[in-house]
């Protein structure tokens, strides 16, 4: 009597069987077609983020000429100090929170200290016994040999006090550094970047008091290849030394230089040379990556601060601060360093001159020119000596962060003296747009030759505005008005160029010029750069 019952309940089994059957089938082929639909999108996202991150731009984190950077933590936060040149006051250091976002805080040196002459290169960090030491590479007044002399100081950015020269070796003694290797301090150097023979990086101890040298020096490596070597750092990983150096020529427009690294089981070596150097070199937007010096971040991940130039600004925007991160892939492996980008920053510049405190961006070639600064009312008073040799004036001066851009100044008072914008190289190579009397003069100064490239009379009875503008193509053009008239043209006879200004180690400058004698003076009312 149950059979049919039976039969029934299995022939319903069998059509649900076949339905979750059909199902299932559907389910595999929607399964197989949604999963070919995220691969190919998977595809393309990664494909898109490729292309975005090759399209990536990579900023510096100190934008301007700041060659040769040392850094260092402290206080729960980071300093850094860079070359200066010929440019006063001396060696320019800056602050972070996070080692991308700086600002300038102060210099080393207000003076250059009396043995020195000028070269103010390659700064160097080093902090024991309560001190910062900055160990540094400047010329010595009396031969004009490159030195290595020190200062101290209680604090990393300020009231730094020289203590004379620590290393005087033939020709040529630059790039310190100095490591610590269990209690004894080493100070390393390059040694015969001058000489007809192989560059070396030597190391003398160094007594407690981090003043002076012990004993004699010895090579830690040679530069056989004849390459370059210089821009030393020096660190310790997994029971090797390893040597980080910059190979190449540093600077000036056909620079190739680049960042290396070797190693060695002591610290006296000898070290063999990485077979897959370099580890920093060109990418798409940068070149002539070099000399920096390592320090742990509070997430403690290594980084490394170095200097290299924009390939579009070039020699114009200098050997500007950028940073990597250090790497080990594998345990005794060799390092890797990656770039690191800054943030995009507006870089546009407007300095006012309400408080008595002058900026700390103003620098001036301290070697042919003194100036004297003073602001009240609202206005910038420029005067000062200038050497009789010196044929461009006093130039007070911001590194520009390109190569393109505006500048503009208003002049407020009037005199026989020549007072307005320069775009200033060296005494002898700049170019700049002033009023003298009452007339508006565009000069230049050219392998030593000054050349007024025009001359427009205008009335005495109001402050006068001028413009310097600086094309893609490197020209510059002139420009003035004065009250609520437009910009008018300073017309020249041919295209003026920008090309003779770099310096071979740093970049020219943009600011307020006075060319005049001691008595009279420059007044200013506004500075601007515009990118």
């Amino acid at each position: 009597m149950h059979f049919p019952v039976m039969a029934c309940s299995l022939q319903r089994f069998n059509q649900i069987k076949h339905q979750l059957k059909g199902y299932s089938m559907m389910i595999k082929t929607n399964t197989r077609i949604l999963l070919r639909y995220v691969m190919a999108i998977t595809i393309n996202l990664l494909l898109i983020a490729n292309i975005l991150y090759a399209q990536t731009v990579i900023e510096p984190v100190i934008a301007g000429d700041f060659a040769d950077p040392s850094v260092i933590r402290a206080n729960n936060q980071y300093y850094a100090v860079g070359t200066s040149s010929e440019w006063a006051p001396h060696f320019p250091v800056y602050t972070s929170k996070d080692l991308l976002n700086w600002k300038q805080s102060g210099y080393i040196f207000e003076r250059a200290p009396e043995w020195t002459s000028g070269s103010f290169w390659a700064p160097e960090y080093d902090y024991h016994d309560n001190t910062y030491f900055i160990y540094y590479t400047a010329r010595r007044k009396k031969d004009n040999v490159s030195c290595i002399g020190v200062a101290t100081s209680k604090y990393p950015d300020r009231d730094f006090v020289d203590q004379g020269v620590i290393i005087d070796y033939g020709r040529e003694a630059i790039d310190a550094f100095v490591y610590l290797d269990g209690s004894t301090r080493y100070i390393t150097f390059k040694a015969y970047g001058l000489d007809k023979r192989p560059i070396e990086i030597l190391a003398y101890k160094l007594a407690k008091n981090g003043l002076k040298t012990t004993g004699e020096p010895f090579s830690l490596l040679k530069d056989d290849q004849r390459i370059g070597l210089e821009g030393q750092s020096i660190m310790k990983k997994d029971g090797y030394y390893y040597l980080f150096y910059s190979a190449g020529n540093c600077c000036g427009a056909q620079c190739d230089y680049n960042v290396r690294v070797a190693r060695s089981k002591s610290f006296a070596g000898p070290y063999e040379l990485y077979a897959a150097n370099p580890l920093l070199m060109e990418n798409e937007y940068w070149k002539c990556s070099g000399h920096g010096t390592f320090v742990k971040a509070a997430n403690g991940k290594d980084y490394y601060l170095y200097h290299a130039y924009n390939k579009k600004t070039n020699v114009f925007s200098g050997r500007q601060g950028m940073l990597a991160q250090l790497s080990w892939p594998e345990k005794n492996g060799w390092p890797v360093l990656k770039e690191q980008s800054g943030p995009t920053l507006n870089q546009d510049l407007k300095i006012t001159f309400t408080s008595p405190e002058i900026d700390k961006r103003w620098q001036w070639d301290f070697r042919n020119s003194m100036p004297a600064i003073k602001q009240q009312n609202g206005q910038l008073h420029l005067s000062g000596s200038i050497n009789k040799d010196n044929l461009s004036g006093i130039a007070l001066t911001v590194r520009p962060v390109s190569a393109v851009f505006e500048a503009a100044t208003t002049v407020t008072n009037t005199n026989s003296a020549l007072k307005g914008l320069v775009y200033y190289g060296d005494a002898g190579a700049a170019l700049g747009i002033g009023i003298i009397g009452n007339e508006i003069e565009f000069w230049k100064v050219e392998n030593k030759i000054r050349t007024v490239l025009s001359k427009i009379k205008i009335p005495f009875n109001s402050p006068v505005e001028l413009k310097m503008k600086i094309e893609d193509d490197l020209s510059v053009m002139a420009f003035f008005k004065q009250e609520n008239q437009g910009w008018q043209n300073v017309p020249v006879n041919e295209k003026i160029t920008v090309n003779f200004l770099p310096q071979w180690d740093r970049s020219p400058r943009i600011g307020l010029l006075f060319k005049g004698s001691v008595n009279q003076g420059a007044d200013f009312s506004a500075f601007e750069l515009k990118y």
